[in-house]
């Protein structure tokens, strides 16, 4: 590879945020086509159809990761949080990325976004927020697991470059 590139991917890799990122789509994408018979009229749309709606849906999610991710940087006051990370700002990651979850949701099901879609009867919907259980599980377990391989991957760059 010439020089120019081998130094963007070596500078790039120690990037947090394409960590992040990286891993967002990674877990995200097989969450969503984990969810495709709870929406309706998903499980029997054309297999292409669905592969583009899980893509575009999981560029979402890695979109809201990031914006949690930068929002707990903020109050963090670090962008390497990430690789000594505490329960706050664990916290603080689920909790805003859950919440923007939350919002969207509530959005896309009444109509007021640019896509819709709505539940199957097969989506238990959580009572309060009126949303369902997947996309609230999604990021109650997943922004967790992206905090462990971010801080492995960065442990292991580190590693990699002594």
């Amino acid at each position: 590879m010439n020089g120019r590139l081998m130094k963007f991917l070596d500078t790039t890799t120690w990037l947090p945020e394409f960590n992040v990122l990286v891993f967002a789509v990674l877990l995200n994408f097989p969450w969503e086509l984990l969810q495709v018979p709870m929406f309706e009229k998903m499980a029997d749309a054309p297999h292409w159809e669905t592969v583009k709606t899980c893509a575009c849906a999981t560029l979402g999610d890695a979109i809201i990761m990031l914006a949690a991710y930068e929002c707990v940087t903020v109050v963090a006051g670090t962008r390497r949080w990430i690789v000594e990370p505490d329960k706050a700002v664990i916290t603080g990651f689920v909790s805003v990325g859950l919440s923007i979850t939350v919002v969207l949701e509530r959005l896309v099901l009444k109509g007021l976004w640019i896509t819709h879609w709505s539940y199957s009867p097969l989506m238990p919907v959580v009572p309060g927020p009126k949303v369902g259980l997947t996309p609230v599980l999604q990021w109650l377990l997943l922004p967790p697991l992206i905090v462990w391989f971010v801080r492995s991957q960065l442990g292991l760059v580190h590693t990699l470059r002594r």
